[in-house]
């Protein structure tokens, strides 16, 4: 078999595997760590709440000047109590439904149901009060710190 006929006859074989090399999605190694930064979720450090919550900083320090992300992880069966936060928060429903209700007075029976999927925003020095009811809820909250709730209950 001469080159001409062995080109002809295994190019679109080669073609293949060069197409499928070319357009496969690139593995962890071959990224450029200069370029994109990866924390996989073996890898977040969640820190354990006094108030039925955990958190995990993503980016930035919420106790700090400046934007922080975090992920909050409510646990079933927990409620915050009403306060406000200093700075609006952007909230993302990561899995579970999260309950929020607004005023000053605790009432975990009026709370409304937030489905995974939602968006809801902290209003800046508004009341609320948050949390899980059923089921663990993992939520993904940016905003400005510093950070400081403010309790704000009345009886």
């Amino acid at each position: 078999m001469n080159n001409s006929s062995m080109l002809r006859r295994y190019w679109p074989a080669a073609l293949a595997a060069a197409m499928t090399l070319l357009l496969s999605p690139a593995r962890a190694g071959d990224l450029n760590p200069a370029a994109i930064k990866i924390t996989t979720p073996d890898k977040m450090k969640w820190v354990v709440g006094e108030n039925g919550a955990d958190t995990a900083i993503l980016l930035g320090d919420p106790a700090k000047t400046g934007l922080y992300i975090i992920m909050v992880r409510w646990h079933a069966h927990h409620m915050s109590r009403p306060h406000f936060h200093p700075h609006a928060r952007y909230i993302t429903v990561l899995s579970g439904t999260w309950w929020v209700g607004t005023g000053t007075k605790y009432d975990p029976d009026s709370t409304v149901a937030m489905p995974t999927g939602s968006f809801v925003t902290h209003v800046a020095k508004q009341v609320h009060y948050d949390g899980a009811k059923d089921a663990d809820t993992v939520l993904q909250i940016v905003g400005e710190g510093p950070e400081a709730p403010t309790p704000a209950e009345t009886n």
